[in-house]
């Protein structure tokens, strides 16, 4: 299949504080150094702790901040090159879905303006009447009636806030939609809905997805493949049934046992991770996982692991896959 999204290298720090004259306190590394391509109409799961830089990704992939090092590749151009003037008509074939509907849509417009706008200002409606249809037929492909146009966001529910954000991602006919924890704020009921609203709207548009989460049984229903990611770094990278199925990362294994099974009889070992994630700030050297590791051994401490290959499609950062 065809790259439409290559990511190389990518780094995103934050500078805090400051020390004496113009000296930095620090930098918090909450990108450093990751590498995925992703396919023509493929949904990417990316998933992690909170705090490990899971949405840093998605916004420096669509260059809502600046990206510190790296390439992204959009049909083979990388855009970090491009000027905002270049990059204006890429903007349209590139959206996000934020995890706060609430939050992202503009209390005093009315759900009509706010998918219009995006609209107006590409100039993909020449008249107002065409404007008005675009929006109607928006609504009508996420499961909204059009009389909802005229109607404010504090006017519905949850998920219908979701679905109305999610209009507005498809106003501008994108090719790529980042997904920024879209069910989280969700029922579970509600979150299956999205979901499948998710995955009928890829086949019908040829969408490509990015699916963020920190929950890996959601993940596992709309992905393909599945990047594991810990403070900054990707861990393992592998199609879904191989991951769940023979995860190799120790931090992965953690991840899954944490998975509920819907059957009281079943017996399923679960791996206790302990302290906390260090600091983004200050990450221990070698390598990242290892003041929580299990398996843990002298190399761990001194030696970065690199990402190595362990199966088909499927990748891990771990010294221990070399024994």
């Amino acid at each position: 299949m065809t790259a439409l999204l290559e990511v190389k290298g990518l780094k995103k720090y934050f500078a805090v504080g400051r020390g004496s004259g113009s000296e930095k306190a620090g930098l918090v590394r909450a990108v450093d150094g990751i590498d995925f391509t992703l396919a023509q109409g493929e949904t990417l799961g990316l998933v992690g702790e909170s705090g490990c830089g899971k949405s840093t990704v998605g916004r420096t992939i669509l260059r809502l901040i600046p990206a510190t090092a790296g390439e992204i590749k959009y049909k083979g151009q990388n855009i970090e090159k491009l000027s905002q003037k270049q990059f204006l008509p890429l903007r349209r074939e590139m959206q996000i879905v934020f995890q706060d509907p609430f939050g992202s849509l503009n209390p005093q417009m009315t759900i009509g303006r706010a998918l219009g706008e995006p609209i107006y200002v590409h100039g993909l409606a020449k008249t107002k009447s065409e404007l008005t249809e675009r929006v109607a037929n928006l609504l009508d492909l996420v499961g909204l009636s059009p009389s909802h146009m005229r109607r404010y966001p504090h006017e519905f529910s949850g998920g219908q806030r979701q679905r109305i954000v999610m209009a507005r991602a498809l106003a501008l006919e994108p090719s790529l939609i980042i997904c920024d924890e879209p069910v989280s704020a969700l029922d579970v009921s509600i979150q299956a809905q999205i979901i499948n609203l998710l995955k009928d709207l890829q086949k019908k548009l040829a969408l490509t997805y990015i699916f963020i989460a920190h929950d890996l049984s959601v993940v596992k229903h709309c992905s393909d493949r599945i990047a594991v990611m810990y403070l900054g770094k990707i861990m393992e990278l592998a199609g879904k049934h191989d991951l769940y199925n023979s995860p190799r990362h120790p931090y992965t294994q953690a991840l899954l046992s944490a998975i509920p099974v819907p059957d009281p009889t079943a017996k399923k070992e679960r791996i206790i991770l302990k302290g906390d994630v260090p600091s983004p700030l200050n990450p221990p050297s070698g390598c990242r996982f290892r003041t929580r590791c299990p398996k843990v051994f002298d190399r761990c401490l001194s030696e970065e692991p690199a990402m190595r290959i362990v199966g088909p499609g499927h990748s891990a950062a771990c010294h221990l896959l070399e024994k």
